[in-house]
């Protein structure tokens, strides 16, 4: 019985598939010519354009185009409606833990009973990265070509190009996540 509920559950496995995967894209990028060839073939005509037209206005749109993306997978391949029911119960947990904080006895009691949500979590919200991760490393891969070709472009006077893309997907993804309601 136990078994059949881990099945129900989901497994790890495919998301470990997908980081091993991307592991080995990322490893034999420069080795197997065609994976190179074919993500700039891709991507060359249609994100290298943007960045042909304006370095800095065209990254930007690409970083809202990859967040946009992001925060729709998030949004349908997740249970959301699970996770909203699972952040509630933590935040329950979070202000009884500030009622006893006198109470070290039972602030640990309430740490670990929190600790069990982790899991869950983590199975709830890591099924975007079956469909994100292997995209996100030939993206990665294709910008450190494409802005080393370019000469490593500053943006803003002082942003590399993989800050530039940190700061702006945090900054569009909290929009986006905010607006679309997602968890």
């Amino acid at each position: 019985m136990e078994n059949l509920n881990q099945n129900k559950k989901g497994s790890f496995l495919p998301i470990i598939i997908v980081m091993i995967a991307s592991l080995v894209i990322a490893g034999y990028w420069d080795k197997i010519p065609i994976i190179k060839d074919s993500v700039h073939a891709v991507l060359n005509p249609s994100a290298g354009a943007l960045l042909n037209w304006n370095v800095t206005w065209g990254m930007m749109l690409i970083v809202l185009i990859i967040s946009l993306i992001t925060t729709l997978i998030q949004k349908y391949a997740t249970d959301q409606k699970a996770l909203k029911e699972l952040r509630a119960e933590q935040k329950i947990l979070q202000e009884e833990m500030k009622k006893f904080k006198d109470h070290p006895e039972k602030v640990a009691e309430l740490s670990k009973k929190q600790m069990e949500f982790l899991p869950r979590t983590f199975r709830l919200t890591s099924r975007a990265i079956l469909f994100t991760g292997i995209p996100f490393v030939l993206f990665f891969r294709w910008f450190t070509d494409v802005f080393t070709t370019m000469g490593d472009p500053i943006f803003f006077g002082f942003l590399s190009w993989f800050w530039f893309y940190f700061i702006f997907t945090i900054v569009f993804s909290g929009f986006l996540r905010k607006y679309m309601k997602v968890v």
